[in-house]
C-alpha cells in the first residue's frame, strides 16, 4: 500500500482503501462526498445517510458472527498427564522434569484424572476436545486410557461432540498404542523442526539418542495404521533456523505434511533461560517469516498444495466474516473462555502459557484446583473474570485505535510476562510487532489482488484444492 493511500477498517472487520485527498474529504464531512467511494463505504457499515436501526442490526449481526467463538465457553481442555519426559529440549516451554530421575511424581493420579474429566463435562460448550499434554503424556498411559474410556461414556449421556488430541514427541509410541489411537479417534499433534541435523540440534533426547530417527520410525507406523491426515507436526522456530526455512518447509513437504505453522519462539520455561542462544529479535524473525511465506507461495504456484497456517487464520479472519479457534487471535483473550488447562496435580490455568509460567513459580493466574473446587469457583470467579476484563482490545491502550484491531487478538499471559501487566505495553510488545508486521505483509498481497495468489489464499482458507478454487 502507498503512502498516498489510507486503509480504513471498521470494528466488524470490513476494510476499502481510499485515497489521501478522499481520507481527508471524509474527515472533513462524510456526507458531502456522494461517490462510488462513500457507496463503498455505507455498504461495508462504515456510514449510514439512512435507517439508522437496520444498519445497527447489521452490524450488530456481523459483530455476533465475529465473536461466535464465546458461544462455546469452553470447548478446548488441555490435560496435563505428567511433568516428565524422556527428552529435554532446549526451549522446553514446559520446563519438564527428568523421567529417570525419582519416582514419577509429577503424574497425575487417577482420582485427579477423574476429577478432571467429570469438570471438563460441566463445560455448557457442546464441542469438547480433550488434548493431553506434558512432558510428554505417552509416560502416563495408563491414565491417558482412563480418560478416553471415562470422558466416552459420560458423553453417552452428554451427547456432546467428543474429539481427542495428544501432544507427544512421538518417541514412545509402539503398534500397540498406535492401534489404541486409530481404535479410539484419537489425533496426533507432534514437533518437527527439520532435517535430521535441525531437528536433533534443540530437540534432545536425556538417554542421547536421535528423537529424529525415532521420529521417522514411528511415524512410520503412525502412517501404516491410522490415515496420514491424524498426525500434524509444529514447527519451534530458533536463531538457528532462521535462514534454514526453505529446508525445512521442504523436509514437510518430503514427509508428505500438507502445511507448516511458523511459529516464533515462546519466551517460557526453558527458552526463556537461554533466549540468548535461542532467541532473536522479533524484526529478525519477520523478515524470516517473509522469505518462508514466499518460499510456500511459490511452490503453490508450482503445483504443490502447501499451506502456511498462521496466515492462514490472518487472511481468515480479514477475507471472511468468521471468527477462528485459535486463542490467540480472539478477544475477549482465549483464556479460560476458548481454552483452559489443567496439571498433573489438578490445578486449572486459563491458557498453557499460565501453566508454563507457574513452572517457574510465578501462579499469578492459577483459577483454583478440581480436587478442592468447584466448576462454579473456577470458571465463574473473579481471578477469571478479571483476566477477561483486562483482555478486550477494543478498550486497551494502543489496540482501541488500531487499524488491525478486528484482526489480532490479545494474550493477558504474554503481556504479562513482556510488561508486568496484565494489559500489557503495546510499543515494546513483540506480539503487537509480530501480528502488525506479519498482517502488513499479507495486506500487501491482498491489495495487489494478484488472481493467482488469491486463488491460494481462498484454497488454505476454504481447504479446498487450487483446481476447486479456479472452478
Amino acid at each position: 500500500m502507498e503512502s498516498k493511500e489510507v486503509l480504513l477498517v471498521n470494528c466488524v472487520g470490513e476494510y476499502i482503501v481510499i485515497s489521501i485527498q478522499e481520507f481527508n474529504a471524509l474527515l472533513t464531512n462524510p456526507f458531502a462526498i456522494h461517490s462510488d467511494t462513500f457507496k463503498l463505504l455505507k455498504c461495508k457499515n462504515f456510514f449510514t445517510d439512512y435507517d439508522l436501526e437496520l444498519a445497527i442490526e447489521m452490524l450488530a449481526t456481523k459483530l455476533r458472527t465475529r465473536k461466535a467463538f464465546l458461544r462455546n465457553f469452553t470447548s478446548l481442555h488441555m490435560v496435563v498427564l505428567t511433568a516428565h519426559c524422556n527428552g529435554r529440549c532446549d526451549y522446553c516451554h514446559a520446563s519438564s522434569s527428568d523421567v529417570a530421575k525419582g519416582p514419577l511424581s509429577q503424574n497425575m493420579r487417577p482420582d485427579v484424572a477423574d476429577a478432571v474429566v467429570d469438570m471438563i463435562f460441566m463445560s455448557p460448550s457442546q464441542y469438547i476436545k480433550i488434548e493431553f499434554q506434558g512432558g510428554e503424556p505417552l509416560i502416563n498411559w495408563e491414565v491417558l486410557v482412563r480418560i478416553v474410556h471415562r470422558a466416552k461414556k459420560i458423553n453417552k449421556t452428554a451427547n456432546k461432540k467428543l474429539e481427542f488430541v495428544v501432544c507427544t514427541n512421538m518417541t514412545l509410541l509402539d503398534y500397540d498404542k498406535v492401534k489404541f489411537l486409530m481404535k479410539e479417534g484419537i489425533q496426533i499433534s507432534t514437533s518437527l523442526d527439520g532435517p535430521k541435523e535441525l531437528h536433533d540440534l534443540h530437540r534432545k533426547m536425556r538417554d542421547g539418542s536421535s528423537s529424529y530417527d525415532k521420529f521417522i520410525e514411528n511415524l512410520s507406523i503412525v502412517c501404516r495404521v491410522m490415515e496420514a491426515e491424524s498426525v500434524s507436526p509444529l514447527l519451534t522456530i530458533t536463531r538457528d533456523h532462521l535462514k534454514r526455512l526453505p529446508e525445512v518447509i521442504d523436509e514437510y513437504i518430503r514427509l508428505g505434511f500438507k502445511g507448516i505453522f511458523l511459529r516464533s519462539l515462546n519466551p517460557y520455561g526453558f527458552a526463556r533461560e537461554d533466549l540468548a542462544a535461542l532467541g532473536y529479535s522479533m524484526e529478525e524473525f519477520i523478515e524470516a517469516y517473509k522469505e518462508g511465506f514466499d518460499y510456500i507461495l511459490q511452490k503453490n504456484r508450482n503445483g504443490v498444495h502447501f499451506v502456511e497456517y498462521f496466515a492462514t487464520l490472518i487472511l481468515s479472519r480479514i477475507l471472511t466474516p468468521f471468527s477462528t479457534g485459535f486463542v490467540d487471535l480472539q478477544f475477549p483473550a482465549g483464556a479460560g473462555i476458548s481454552g483452559v488447562i489443567y496439571d498433573y496435580d489438578g490445578c486449572v490455568y486459563p491458557s498453557d502459557e499460565a501453566r508454563m509460567l507457574a513452572r517457574t513459580g510465578d501462579k499469578k493466574f492459577l483459577l483454583g484446583n478440581v480436587i478442592d473446587n468447584s466448576y462454579e469457583e473456577i470458571f465463574e470467579g473473579n481471578k477469571l473474570k478479571s483476566i477477561i476484563s483486562m483482555s478486550c482490545a477494543e478498550v486497551m491502550p494502543g489496540c482501541t485505535s488500531c487499524v488491525y484491531q478486528a484482526y489480532c487478538g490479545s494474550d493477558p499471559v504474554r503481556n504479562y510476562v513482556e510488561s508486568g501487566d496484565v494489559m500489557g505495553f503495546r510499543p515494546s510488545s513483540d506480539f503487537c510487532k509480530k501480528n502488525m508486521g506479519i498482517i502488513d505483509f499479507l495486506f500487501k498481497y491482498i491489495l495487489e489482488n494478484n488472481e493467482q495468489v488469491m486463488d491460494i489464499f481462498w484454497s488454505w482458507i476454504t481447504g479446498r484444492s487450487l483446481e476447486d478454487v479456479r472452478l
